[in-house]
């Protein structure tokens, strides 16, 4: 049985090329999460209206206006049987800047905020312990930390980004290193070519 997490780590398209390398990770879908839901009220013979966010689907351009204050996320879909919560946590921390607020490299503004949303107590009390180690060790963890609420799958061209657009300078310039410390830091967790 599959569990779902959602992770922030800055621009979704490293996030999704980093967890898509995991084995026990079913799938991995790129989105927006973490701002104002959108929820549609009516009563009284009102007329609709909405509330929080500004679309039933924000867009990309949208997140990065601010107004939605959504992040760049991607939903991750696991198998627990085969990669355990604590590992997909460690592979989060050690693949970004949790200690930065609103910045991944060149990327700034509060869209690649380093955020957790999790999808049930367990995941939470994970977290929080996770977090709580690494604030004795080193710098503070900025990292925000809160319940799955709504999720927005990101448009079709986000998806599988790194893996359709290797030779782009975005990828070979910041994808493809972090790959590469991936694979030479936790080479136990990644999926086998047959995989």
């Amino acid at each position: 049985m599959t569990q779902t997490t959602v992770f922030g780590g800055g621009c979704f398209w490293c996030t999704e090329a980093v967890f898509s390398s995991l084995k026990g990770v079913v799938s991995v879908m790129p989105g927006y999460a973490g701002g104002h839901d959108y929820k549609r009220e009516t009563g009284g013979g009102e007329r609709s209206r909405t509330t929080g966010g500004s679309s039933a689907s924000p867009t990309y351009e949208q997140i990065h206006t601010g107004a939605t204050g959504h992040a760049e996320v991607v939903k991750i879909d696991f198998d627990p049987a085969v990669i355990k919560y604590e590992d997909l946590l460690t592979v989060f921390f050690a693949t970004h800047d949790p200690t930065t607020p609103n910045r991944q490299g060149n990327d700034v503004g509060a869209e690649y905020r380093s955020l957790i949303l999790y999808s049930n107590d367990e995941q939470r009390e994970k977290v929080e312990k996770f977090i709580a180690r690494l604030n004795e060790n080193g710098p503070k963890v900025v990292t925000e930390v809160k319940p799955l609420g709504q999720f927005y799958e990101a448009e079709e061209y986000h998806r599988n980004y790194y893996e359709k657009n290797a030779s782009q300078p975005y990828c070979q310039l910041v994808i493809s290193p972090k790959l590469d410390k991936l694979k030479a830091r936790f080479s136990e967790l990644l999926k086998t070519s047959r995989q």
